[in-house]
């Protein structure tokens, strides 16, 4: 008589559960829900870039056509005005700062998405290489508390070298030839300058406006050209040896100094200290220390207005764990009394390393 086999099929055999990505108060995001959500988010944002991306051509495209039509117009009989050209000038400053502000929202969508790539899709991709440890903590800052990742120096520095420097150029030597050329060239510089005058302003005053004015552009250009916080732009990130991917020397943790530091922004992780006044300091701790991961240190403390024994709790934390830390206090000890305070900075495990490595 045959016998019949107990041993489970493969069908039957229990399958492992999937280990939640993260668990809270009950709620477990699964692993293939985490991915599935950070997916659409990436759709999300790489699309948001592009609309931007796609302003910034619209901005050029009005500074190029209006550039066209104006020198058209100044070139097209000797009598017109070269104010005209002036004009033009001061209108297409105008597309640079809308195009550099504009910049800096493209920059905004744009760090989202080079996060993402970098320290979700590539750890992904590349078994062996790890994701920055505080990646998800920056993401969720800045959803949490958007801030331009660049300065409007940097952007409106970085549109002019790219493009409106040749547009300035062009303008600059079209409205030279405006009046060297038209109705006939000059006989001496003199006659020039007298040329130049726009109604009761003499015309060297009008030249050495539009030199300053040159100049300022220039130095703007050239001061801004080592500033590389733009995410969008192709810039090495990771370094290999003591030099980046181009072969310069670089050191991550140096900060600009000098004028560019002026004009660089000033970008720090919000990082705060929560106090937290309780009689049941316990179950506080532990709750924070099982929900939240974060270090609690006791303080014998005493109410001075009823006399009461009190233990104060001292717990580090950043931006987007202070709603959590509310909701696990409250929920152990909702007559606990909380303070949290901004922290200049905290340094230790979990947060910036007290040592700078070498």
């Amino acid at each position: 008589m045959p016998v019949k086999s107990t041993k489970p099929t493969e069908e039957e055999q229990p399958q492992d559960p999937e280990e939640p990505v993260w668990t809270y108060r009950g709620y477990k995001l699964k692993t293939s829900e985490f991915v599935t959500a950070m997916v659409h988010f990436f759709r999300a944002e790489v699309t948001r870039a592009n609309v931007w991306r796609q302003r910034l051509d619209t901005t050029t495209n009005w500074a190029v056509v209006a550039t066209g039509a104006t020198l058209s117009i100044a070139f097209s009989q000797p009598n017109i005005h070269h104010g005209i050209i002036i004009l033009n000038t001061m209108l297409v400053t105008l597309f640079l700062y809308i195009e550099a502000r504009r910049y800096r929202y493209y920059e905004l969508w744009s760090y989202r998405v080079r996060l993402m790539e970098t320290d979700f899709f590539a750890a992904m991709l590349v078994p062996p290489f790890h994701p920055a440890p505080d990646w998800a903590e920056s993401l969720a800052e800045n959803l949490l508390l958007p801030s331009f990742p660049i300065s409007m120096w940097e952007a409106f520095g970085r549109r002019l070298r790219r493009n409106y420097l040749w547009i300035f150029l062009i303008l600059a030597i079209a409205w030279v030839a405006k009046y060297w050329l038209f109705p006939v060239p000059p006989a001496d510089m003199k006659e020039f300058i007298g040329r130049v005058a726009i109604g009761h302003i003499p015309g060297s005053i009008v030249i050495s406006i539009s030199i300053a004015y040159f100049l300022f552009l220039i130095l703007v250009a050239v001061l801004t050209v080592n500033m590389t916080r733009a995410t969008g732009e192709v810039f090495p990130r990771f370094t290999v040896g003591e030099q980046d991917l181009r072969g310069d020397q670089i050191h991550p943790t140096d900060e600009l100094k000098g004028i560019r530091s002026w004009l660089a922004p000033r970008k720090k992780r919000r990082q705060f200290l929560a106090f937290i006044v309780t009689g049941n300091a316990k179950a506080v701790a532990d709750r924070i220390l099982s929900d939240m991961g974060r270090g609690v240190t006791a303080v014998e403390g005493k109410g001075m207005y009823t006399g009461a024994e009190r233990t104060v709790l001292m717990c580090a934390l950043t931006v987007t764990e202070v709603h959590n830390l509310e909701a696990s206090v409250a929920r152990e000890d909702p007559q606990a009394f909380v303070v949290v305070s901004p922290a200049h900075e905290v340094l230790g495990r979990g947060f910036n390393p007290l040592a700078k490595e070498d």
